[in-house]
């Protein structure tokens, strides 16, 4: 049974901790592959080959107890720094990969190797490599129209969707349902693609269940990559460090803010994080 955790976070009620709204659980028979700390980030540090074999290992163990994936980028680092209460989301993941050619080159300079695995990388090649046609999976997120794309594009035969709603950040019981119905799917992997911090709110929900299992993976907009629905930047952008350039120059108007506005402020961030590392020291 999973037992009441202390951790920093949003609010308390009757001495129980609260993280959005739901209650702050550690999870027993989930252990934590976590390797190298960056930016008061415990990532797990793994390449996306030695990503995906973990994940595969994992989805293979007969009944293990649920266990999720989250993929953060600079994004992700910012609005942890705006909302520390977003902490135990990530905290009680199973494996934390760094989904940002950006971070990386940061931690090359803070004399940290800190390997990219994009959530994006890791759903296509669970999906090209390990993923068997006729298993089922659930996918929580997306439309009509980018699931029956998917199912087209890689055969699937048995796709259990559901439909989110908008606004789940500010809707607990909308987050309590979705983590029922993936709860309640005999899939080896749930797809969770909603966007942050929804989707990790998401597989929070499901793992402090306690009766759920599989692995479940925060990945953002690959469902909007791997149905079609939105071209990913070129292979030489994304070695480049790049592909946030692309995505701006495809969706300028929802996306100007956070790349021109919000993004840049992960440099002051890492230069906070270099001080107070230094003074520790």
């Amino acid at each position: 049974m999973p037992f009441i955790r202390r951790a920093s976070c949003i609010g308390r009620s009757n001495g129980v901790k609260f993280a959005f709204g739901l209650p702050v659980m550690a999870f027993d028979g989930v252990s934590r592959a976590h390797g190298v700390s960056f930016l008061n980030l415990n990532f797990s540090a793994l390449t996306l080959d030695t990503a995906v074999d973990a994940v595969a290992a994992r989805a293979s163990i007969p009944n293990a107890a649920f266990a999720y994936v989250a993929t953060p980028n600079v994004d992700h680092v910012v609005g942890l720094s705006n909302e520390p209460g977003r902490r135990p989301l990530y905290e009680s993941a199973w494996l934390l990969l760094n989904d940002s050619r950006i971070l990386r080159k940061l931690g090359v300079h803070a004399g940290i190797d800190l390997p990219v695995a994009t959530g994006a990388d890791l759903a296509e090649r669970l999906f090209d490599d390990v993923i068997d046609r006729r298993e089922p999976i659930t996918i929580i997120g997306g439309d009509e129209a980018s699931i029956a794309e998917l199912k087209r594009r890689y055969y699937f035969t048995d796709v259990r969707w559901y439909r989110a709603p908008m606004g789940l950040k500010q809707k607990p019981e909308a987050i309590v349902r979705a983590a029922a119905f993936a709860a309640a799917q005999p899939s080896r992997f749930t797809f969770i693609c909603v966007g942050a911090p929804q989707q990790e709110m998401i597989a929070y929900a499901i793992a402090q269940r306690g009766d759920a299992r599989g692995v479940g993976l925060c990945v953002g907009a690959a469902l909007d990559f791997l149905s079609g629905q939105t071209q990913r930047a070129p292979a030489w952008m994304r070695s480049a460090g790049l592909e946030w350039l692309h995505r701006l120059l495809s969706e300028p108007q929802r996306l100007w803010k956070r790349y021109l506005v919000d993004g840049p402020k992960v440099f002051s961030l890492f230069a906070a994080w270099r001080a107070s590392i230094a003074s520790a020291n």
